[in-house]
């Protein structure tokens, strides 16, 4: 018995007859279609074979472009479409791209060697963790667009990345912190390199004017610290104060304030102490916590992305015989449009020409396209499919469905959360004790005739010094964080950890979350004289050609080579195997093609597909979206922790209570609308419910955001995990299980670390009031106060229990 060999290229079944080989090396190599052949090929005529040495995961199979694919990368040669993502750089062109398929680091080696040889080209690199890559080329040597084809051809996929106002401003803090926090690092170590000679009598016998260079040496040091690394504290303190509003800031700016100008006076003027060491290390340290928060932030999964494919900047407007690129902020109601296969409608409108299916995924939850004809309403936010059509617009800008979801979620997430308020109280209360207290010390040791009253009073400031308070929270979240982002579940908010351990609801959405989102082949029914396999190649031969959702369930299989293939709308397929016609499709279309009467298959749950020829029915395919596997464990283990579960969805089918049965959900919702999940939401937490929704699709966003906690799926829209409170990356559920207990754990870190604060300044304080602690041992016992929460909270970090391996990866696999 012979073995069927795998394809050299992307490690799929090579079992096509007849066989497709190539000599490579010495050796014949098998491929599964002409386009990993020809990639191939390609990779051998331009010496880069040593992709296949480096790689560590097969390549992605490649497809050949259609017509309407190659028309939609010509169009980024327009003028109008590259102002978005393209700039000019020193005489040639800089482009900013996102690329797919990529599996490991050997397809980066092999995009960037590929493109070097393209003619323009003057360089080309990919972000291996991100997937974006920079393309610098001259315009007058070669149009943008191919260099598109060029990385399509490779198997590979390239469009333009726009990066959203979000994550350029979340880039630029980003950025700002971490210079802030060198600029601070250094000069704490440059200072107590100079202050701890002195104060601990390592050095003796200084003279004064060696004394007196220390600090002058000291004050420059100090100098960028205050005004640039702690600036934000005192722009943060001059806005509270204005606002009447007391945060953390406030008594950490009159203490860095208060130090750094008394330590200039001394350093001037003359005198015993000078500050400027704890005024680095102070900075320092409160920068470092803060850091950790931003840096926490930055790694949230925002992508630039965020809002491509539902908010296209450019649309293509109709007048007359002519069609013109202009901004889509310029349509206007009673316009036409003319929208092409594979592009996102930019507006709300009625087709006035042609007919095709629409994927409205993003608004309805709905994973199967409907077939939209002349005259029916179609909304922004949908995806056409296989032919253009022409649109009239009625509604345009913030008044499509899409904005009204916007802005249903924007006027949900206007309200802070509970835990949020309580927060800000504390701190306002806090704060506004130390104000009182610090100038209350220094009075009572002026009026006792004290010399060091201002020591005194800066040593209160420092020691009570929120910053243990400021890094028990964030620093416990971080590190939790850290912990579940291993495990595949990804917070993107501050709150998320701390407000999972009350929830007792957990809502799900069906497609894309309970379900794969995606149509699968669940069964085959052989009717005629052919097996199973060979039905199957008859199946993606015809198949290859079509851009439909169905389309994409057979066309990773061996092919037949079927000929002269046309597109029926609505119906299937049709094409020639030597001699024989053959027809798939929906039951009525292949009807229509053979006198054989159809044979009865019974009532089945999904979609069926038929495969006939001219003279006989073939085979009968299932097609179904099939629920993830391990969604019913994770129902089952969240219901024995006593967690309620809730299937809410928008699918008009009777598929949500099929899946509620076969999952074990006691209770399910179908038809609704997002404004429906909004008020479902609403009436859960009217009965005092703590409320979890997970979901996938843009309609969710409304009652995602009406939840106590937000889940997106990874393989969510990327505007759904922008605004998600966490994204579960992997689509592993029983990670949501982890995900609140770690809460649970996360939430007693925190108990502990804010205990530890409170009891440490309840001690510090007397002490310090007393002028037992003068300000540099203030500011080190901050500095351990704070090293005691940050090492308590780094114990939520510790590596979790092993889980069950992956059944896949997410994004950019690293190199092994």
């Amino acid at each position: 018995m012979t073995t069927t060999p795998n394809c050299f290229h992307c490690g799929e079944s090579a079992d096509g007859e007849p066989p497709i080989t190539l000599e490579l090396g010495g050796k014949t190599r098998h491929f599964c279609c002409q386009g990993c052949k020809a990639v191939c090929q390609t990779i051998q005529n331009e010496g880069l074979t040593g992709f296949y040495d480096f790689r560590t995961e097969p390549a992605v199979t490649p497809r050949q472009l259609t017509a309407p694919e190659v028309s939609r990368l010509r169009e980024m040669d327009h003028p109008l479409v590259q102002t978005s993502f393209v700039a000019s750089v020193k005489g040639a062109q800089e482009a900013q791209l996102l690329i797919g398929g990529i599996t490991c680091a050997a397809c980066i080696w092999l995009l960037e060697n590929h493109m070097k040889q393209q003619p323009g080209v003057v360089s080309f690199s990919v972000n291996h963790s991100t997937q974006r890559a920079r393309l610098v080329w001259s315009r007058d040597q070669a149009p943008l667009s191919d260099l598109l084809i060029a990385i399509h051809e490779l198997g590979y996929t390239a469009r333009p990345y726009q990066a959203d106002e979000a994550e350029r401003a979340l880039k630029a803090e980003h950025r700002s912190m971490l210079i802030r926090l060198a600029i601070a690092g250094i000069g704490s170590f440059q200072s107590m390199m100079l202050a701890f000679p002195l104060y601990f009598e390592m050095v003796n016998d200084l003279s004064p004017q060696f004394v007196s260079f220390f600090r002058w040496f000291s004050l420059l040091v100090a100098t960028p610290v205050v005004f640039y690394s702690a600036a934000p504290f005192f722009r943060n303190a001059r806005r509270d104060v204005l606002s009447r509003h007391l945060t953390m800031d406030v008594p950490v700016a009159i203490a860095i304030g208060l130090a750094y100008l008394a330590s200039a006076w001394v350093t001037v003027v003359g005198g015993d102490e000078v500050y400027f060491e704890s005024v680095c290390m102070f900075t320092f340290f409160l920068l470092l916590g803060r850091y950790v928060e931003v840096q926490a932030r930055y790694r949230a999964g925002l992508t630039g992305n965020a809002l491509a494919g539902f908010q296209p900047t450019v649309a293509t407007l109709v007048t007359g015989d002519e069609s013109t690129i202009v901004p889509a902020h310029q349509v206007r109601p009673g316009d036409i449009i003319r929208v092409r296969p594979g592009e996102t409608l930019p507006i709300d409108g009625d087709i006035v020409r042609g007919q095709s299916t629409l994927n409205e995924a993003a608004l309805t939850g709905e994973y199967l396209p409907e077939t939209r004809y002349p005259g029916d309403p179609v909304h922004a936010g949908s995806i056409n499919g296989e032919n253009p059509l022409d649109v009239r617009v009625t509604k345009a800008g913030a008044q499509t469905r899409l904005s009204g979801i916007l802005r249903v979620l924007d006027r949900v997430q206007a309200e802070k959360p509970r835990v949020a308020r309580m927060a800000d109280r504390m701190a306002g209360k806090f704060v506004s004790r130390v104000l009182i207290l610090a100038p209350i010390v220094w009075l009572g040791w002026w009026l006792a005739g004290s010399d060091n009253a201002f020591d005194i009073t800066l040593s209160v400031l420092v020691v009570t010094c929120p910053c243990a308070l400021s890094l028990a929270t964030p620093t416990a979240i971080t590190s939790a964080t850290v912990k579940l982002r291993r495990l595949g579940f990804l917070p993107t908010r501050g709150h998320t950890l701390e407000s999972m351990n009350t929830v007792d609801t957990v809502v799900f959405d069906k497609t894309g979350t309970l379900t794969r989102g995606e149509l699968s082949l669940v069964a085959t029914e052989v009717i005629g004289n052919m097996d199973q396999q060979a039905c199957l190649r008859l199946a993606a031969g015809l198949e290859q050609y079509s851009e439909h959702p169905i389309a994409r369930v057979f066309q990773k299989r061996a092919a037949a080579p079927v000929e002269r293939v046309q597109n029926h709308l609505g119906g299937g397929l049709s094409g020639r195997l030597q001699d024989r016609s053959l027809y798939i499709g929906h039951r009525g279309f292949v009807e229509q093609y053979i006198t054989v009467p159809c044979p009865d298959t019974g009532q089945h749950r999904g979609m069926e597909i038929w495969l006939a020829s001219d003279q006989q029915w073939l085979a009968c395919f299932r097609l179904d979206d099939q629920p993830r596997d391990d969604a019913r464990s994770a129902i089952k283990a969240l219901q024995d922790e006593g967690i309620r579960t809730l299937l809410l969805s928008g699918d008009r089918s009777d598929h949500v209570s099929q899946v509620a049965s076969e999952l074990g959900i006691d209770e399910a919702i179908g038809q609704a609308s997002p404004e429906d999940k909004l008020a479902v939401l609403e009436k859960l937490k009217a009965e005092g419910r703590q409320i979890m929704m997970v979901g996938d699709g843009l309609n969710d966003l409304p009652s995602m955001a009406g939840a106590g906690i937000s889940v997106a799926m990874g393989s969510a829209a990327d505007l759904t995990q922008l605004k998600a409170d966490a994204v579960l990356l992997n689509g592993q559920l029983l990670q949501l299980v982890e995900a609140l207990k770690t809460s649970r754990q996360t939430r007693k870190v925190i108990r502990q670390n804010l205990w530890w604060a409170l009891v440490y300044n309840a001690c510090a304080l007397p002490l310090a009031a007393a002028g037992l602690v003068p300000p540099w041992l203030a500011a080190l016992g901050m500095s351990v106060s704070s090293l005691v929460v940050v090492l308590n909270a780094l114990r939520l970090g510790r590596a979790p229990a092993r889980q069950t391996p992956d059944h896949g990866l997410v994004g950019a696999r690293t190199p092994a």
